[in-house]
């Protein structure tokens, strides 16, 4: 009786497409160590950004400007999610920012256009997140403590305030930087 064997041919296999193009994925690390996490990214030779912004810290004896991220406990890198490992090792790294499960790839016009900002010297800061709709109170200003509905338009940010016993609406042209988020814990009555 004769004994044939067959050997299985190697079959090439390509990962995904998905997997293989390289796109701008948010890194969520540790609280401050951004700064920690570009540099080994730097070192791993990956191309990451970290947008940064000055603040003056004052403390009891001195005052000082310091470096600070602009958007906290996140630094960008660009990668093909074959090597989302090589993030994944960093010290402080804890996971990428995903949806559903999958690490969620951000607009590439978004974060160049940033990276343009931040190289251009244009000033830049944290604001906390403001929708369309949401209900907002001006900070400063003739009109500070108005309550009212932030819309926004192509040329800035509008506030409408209704004046409820009379059924009618004003708006306002504001900069957004003069108003805050108003939680329902948080609420004034503007009518008091």
């Amino acid at each position: 009786m004769e004994l044939t064997t067959t050997i299985p041919e190697v079959i090439q296999t390509r990962p995904p497409e998905a997997l293989v193009e390289e796109k701008w994925y948010a890194v969520y690390t540790w609280a401050n160590h951004e700064k920690r996490v570009a540099e080994h990214l730097e070192q791993r030779q990956m191309r990451s950004f970290l947008p940064l912004y000055r603040a003056m810290h004052r403390w009891k004896d001195r005052r000082k400007e310091v470096e600070l991220a602009l958007f906290p406990s996140y630094v960008f890198v660009h990668l093909s999610l074959q090597h989302r490992l090589r993030v994944l090792e960093i010290p402080s790294v804890v996971h990428l920012v995903s949806f559903q499960g999958k690490p969620a790839p951000l607009p590439a016009h978004e974060i160049e256009k940033l990276r343009q900002g931040v190289n251009g010297r244009v000033r830049m800061g944290p604001h906390p997140y403001l929708q369309a709709g949401q209900r907002v109170r001006v900070r400063s200003g003739p009109v500070a403590g108005l309550e009212g509905i932030l819309v926004r338009r192509k040329e800035g940010a509008r506030l409408v305030v209704s004046i409820e016993i009379l059924m009618r609406a004003v708006a306002l042209e504001i900069d957004e930087a003069d108003v805050e988020a108003v939680g329902p814990e948080n609420r004034l009555n503007q009518w008091e």
